[in-house]
């Protein structure tokens, strides 16, 4: 497995790829019926997929600051994170994440937050991040937010 990681904005191939990849895992596995959103077309959120060879293969998305909470703690927002199923149990979820936090951390950011699926939190912590607030419904699915200092 040769992976490779790029990142773009909503108006690159990138972007086009990790559309892909959402609607299979989300829409399609999980049962999601909204999974894009107003981020999603902001220009200053970046996505990054990973590929193997010329194939994607999985995505996350990062939101920079939008709240003055968030600015104020340069916290920018990861997530949409999601890998193919051919692909997981490969460490490629993990992969995904570090490029995910080290492209923000590029950017200035100082920590990160997500909004993870409770039932992997578990992954989330091993990775650093710690929960915080209650459980929330995102559609049919429990998810806690969960932060890490960069």
């Amino acid at each position: 497995m040769g992976i490779r990681f790029k990142s773009g904005d909503c108006n690159s191939q990138v972007f086009l790829d990790a559309k892909l990849i959402r609607q299979s895992v989300f829409v399609e596995e999980q049962g999601f019926k909204v999974e894009f959103d107003d981020a999603d077309s902001d220009e200053n959120t970046i996505h990054v997929v990973a590929y193997d060879g010329d194939s994607p293969v999985g995505c996350a998305r990062i939101i920079p600051p939008v709240t003055s909470e968030d600015k104020s703690a340069n916290e920018w927002t990861l997530g949409r994170f999601s890998v193919l199923p051919e692909y997981r149990g490969s460490g490629l979820g993990s992969k995904i994440v570090i490029a995910s936090e080290s492209e923000a951390k590029s950017r200035g950011a100082s920590s990160a937050k997500l909004h993870a699926q409770c039932r992997v939190s578990p992954f989330y912590e091993k990775l650093g991040y710690e929960k915080y607030g209650p459980i929330e419904k995102d559609e049919h699915v429990d998810h806690i937010w969960m932060r890490k200092a960069l």
